[in-house]
């Protein structure tokens, strides 16, 4: 797919972080969709679109999911959307029209990848894994990712950086990457993403093992969890 020839970029956390008009009106198309056939829903959206739930329910929305690989014509960007309520992500879909990918789950129910069940990489022994990760658009928490990286590489069998979480962790879920760990995402980035891969056998945690959370993202096969987090 071509990208338009000229887009508006709006600056975000730093000079590396932006968005485009496109980031904005895919949201708002999303939200108008979700909000005229669940008007008590609420919303919690990357681009700043947010509505306190009545009915219990809450839809987590990443409009454009790596939107330099978008803006590079990369492959990998994604739309991702998950819905939770009081005990956590209830169902998720992520679609990246670039590699023809479309991965859901319902919690409980399993994953799926283009109608598919999918199920991650189980064991994976350290030394043969194949993981993912992105880094911070914080310059300074950059540096220190970088650090982790060089003692981390020795360790594995390779490390890939794709740029679009979501699919990231949907890759994770089918076995495309053995696991995947991250540093200053939000919820949006892992709500739909992170349910998909749980629901194909993974196990998604932050530091310690704790819920994943903007401090860090750790996601794997159990063995290769077990493995990798005090490592990251």
């Amino acid at each position: 797919m071509k990208r338009p020839a000229a887009f508006t970029f709006t600056e975000k956390s730093s000079a590396v972080d932006f968005a485009t008009q496109m980031d904005q009106q895919a949201e708002a198309l999303i939200v108008k969709q979700i909000l005229n056939l669940r008007p008590d829903d609420g919303i919690i959206a990357e681009e700043g679109s947010t509505k306190e739930s009545k009915s219990g329910i809450t839809w987590v929305i990443d409009p454009l999911d790596g939107t330099v690989n978008y803006l590079y014509n990369l492959p990998g960007w994604n739309v991702s959307i998950a819905a939770k309520d009081k005990d956590g992500v209830i169902v998720g879909v992520v679609f990246a029209p670039s590699v023809d990918g479309f991965w859901s789950a319902v919690r409980g129910e399993g994953a799926t990848y283009n109608g598919v069940k999918i199920k991650c990489n189980e064991p994976v022994s350290l030394d043969k894994a194949l993981l993912a990760t992105g880094f911070a658009y914080d310059l300074n928490l950059r540096i220190s990712q970088g650090e982790a990286m060089a003692k981390l590489l020795p360790k594995i069998r390779d490390l890939r950086r794709n740029g679009a979480a979501a699919v990231d962790l949907c890759y994770v879920a089918m076995g495309a990457l053995d696991g995947y760990f991250e540093a200053s995402l939000k919820e949006w980035d892992h709500a739909a993403g992170g349910l998909i891969a749980v629901e194909a056998g993974a196990v998604i945690s932050g530091r310690g093992g704790g819920a994943p959370n903007s401090d860090l993202v750790v996601c794997a096969g159990p063995a290769l969890h077990a493995q990798l987090l005090p490592l990251i």
